[in-house]
């Protein structure tokens, strides 16, 4: 099912991610006011169901979401359920913008398993462009030294489990639809969340819902635009645009939350942006060497 490789195309769907990941930054932090996390995963994993029943049904319904990699599936959408909870608490602990800085230690652990395991190459362009991007991001952050917050450390775990998570969604799209990525990812989710959730379930105001329904919005349709743009480029070239969200996520928080926004800001999100561009750009010396095969077995 995999579709001819078009950068373009990637950066295109890319754009829908950053979009939506941004907006639903804000909508957790609002709605996990009033609500646990357990209960804000719950809501948007059935609310996804609903949006995605359209889609479904002109797709040819459930049959054409039948799939002979059901353990792939569990296995990267059980890892992401546990980053996503990681995730949604951190942003009650650390700064918003901080949050999304260090989600972005994910390339370097989706750069090597997908080099490791699904055969892609790290070329000169693509290792600048990461490394690009993280020095643009430890700018921005510029950690402290001493004593470490237990909202950055639960950050930093969540992006390990995101980097695992993004290697395996590129490799379910070799065979996978986007729709069925994303369908799979309800089912999991929702079933590893009721128990929990029916445990400490409380009943939020208008306000709690509005916020939620937002994040089933922008969760359910941010996925779908990652895994579309997964089966137009390699990970390591999809990641690295992703870098992005974290200029765009300060700026959110300096405006709504009055967290800082500086020239040391600026100063990464010019790396991050040259990086991008670096990544984007396809030397002709790229392009003589033909890539080696890939193996045959599958995550």
């Amino acid at each position: 099912m995999s579709k001819t490789a078009s950068k373009p195309m990637a950066a295109l769907w890319m754009a829908g991610w950053l979009s939506l990941t941004l907006v639903m930054a804000v909508a957790g932090r609002e709605a996990l006011r009033e609500v646990n996390v357990f209960e804000l995963m719950e809501v948007r994993s059935l609310l996804g169901f609903l949006l995605l029943s359209p889609m479904i049904w002109r797709a040819g319904g459930l049959a054409a979401l039948r799939t002979s990699r059901l353990p792939q599936h569990a296995a990267r959408n059980l890892i992401h359920y546990v980053s996503q909870l990681g995730w949604f608490f951190a942003l009650t602990l650390i700064p918003i913008g901080q949050v999304v800085a260090i989600e972005f230690t994910m390339p370097i652990w989706t750069a090597i398993l997908a080099a490791s395991f699904l055969g892609e190459r790290i070329t000169s362009w693509k290792g600048a462009a990461i490394l690009l991007g993280l020095i643009g991001v430890i700018i921005i952050v510029r950690p402290a030294t001493g004593q470490i917050d237990p909202g950055q450390l639960i950050a930093l775990g969540a992006a390990i489990g995101f980097g695992v998570s993004m290697v395996l969604v590129k490799s379910l799209t070799r065979t996978e639809s986007a729709l069925q990525v994303i369908f799979w990812m309800l089912v999991v989710q929702s079933t590893a969340g009721l128990f929990p959730t029916l445990y400490f379930w409380t009943w939020p105001t208008a306000h709690g819902w509005a916020w939620m329904i937002v994040i089933g919005v922008c969760g359910t349709f941010s996925h779908y635009c990652l895994a579309s743009a997964m089966r137009y480029a390699d990970a390591t070239v999809v990641v690295p645009m992703d870098f992005l969200r974290v200029p765009l996520t300060a700026t959110a928080g300096w405006l709504l939350y009055a967290e800082r926004l500086d020239i040391f800001t600026g100063l990464g999100a010019a790396l991050i942006l040259a990086g991008n561009l670096l990544n984007l750009k396809a030397p002709q010396q790229a392009q003589i060497e033909p890539a080696p095969e890939r193996p045959l077995a599958e995550l």
